[in-house]
């Protein structure tokens, strides 16, 4: 998505017949850049509110590691809203009908593609597009604003290759700190009415 489409998913967003917390649960997703399934199965218990931080167990994730996202004021203000209105479910994003076990991942789907056809209805430049190009987006336009591709990778979680797996065992935490901060603060200028 370019930062125009993002501002329409927003406004689309808000238009779709759907839950808070599952509108909470798209922008995160394109706040955090995680994956679908690390997001919708995230508990209460990967979360540390102090440091800022969503750690996500390694046997939830696709590298079999765990990944430390760091989050940003936005995201922060999102999660802290879902927490008052958890209602005693483990999970961050629990099933409808049953607290015990988490949000279909089909869901974020179907809001996402009512967007995408509100917006053809209005005729409005918004391209089709689905949960995981939330990453994809925030990998372009990061790359694009010229952050450092090693800080990038690793918000994405994404598997290093060869040699340099071997070596470079960098976390860039600070890095990765600033850098998804200065995200969400563009998509909020993006996204602000003006």
């Amino acid at each position: 998505l370019t930062k125009e489409e993002i501002a329409l998913f927003y406004r689309y967003l808000e238009r779709v017949g759907t839950t808070p917390s599952i509108r909470a649960a798209c922008k995160l997703l394109l706040l955090t850049l995680l994956r679908k399934g690390e997001l919708t199965n995230a508990k209460w218990a990967d979360m540390n509110f102090t440091e800022g931080t969503l750690t996500i167990p390694s046997r939830r994730m696709k590298a079999r590691r765990p990944h430390v996202v760091f989050l940003s004021r936005q995201a922060l203000d999102l999660l802290t809203a879902l927490k008052m209105f958890a209602g005693g479910s483990d999970y961050v994003f629990p099933s409808r009908y049953e607290t015990h076990s988490p949000m279909s991942s089909a869901t974020l789907n179907r809001v996402m593609t009512s967007c995408w056809e509100y917006a053809q209805k209005d005729n409005q430049p918004l391209g089709k597009f689905g949960p995981h190009d939330m990453r994809r987006t925030g990998s372009t336009i990061l790359h694009e604003a010229g952050y450092n591709s090693d800080w990038i990778e690793k918000t994405l979680a994404n598997e290093q290759k060869g040699i340099r797996a071997v070596y470079n065992k960098a976390e860039y935490r600070e890095q990765r700190q600033a850098m998804l901060q200065d995200w969400a603060d563009m998509i909020e200028a993006w996204t602000q009415p003006k």
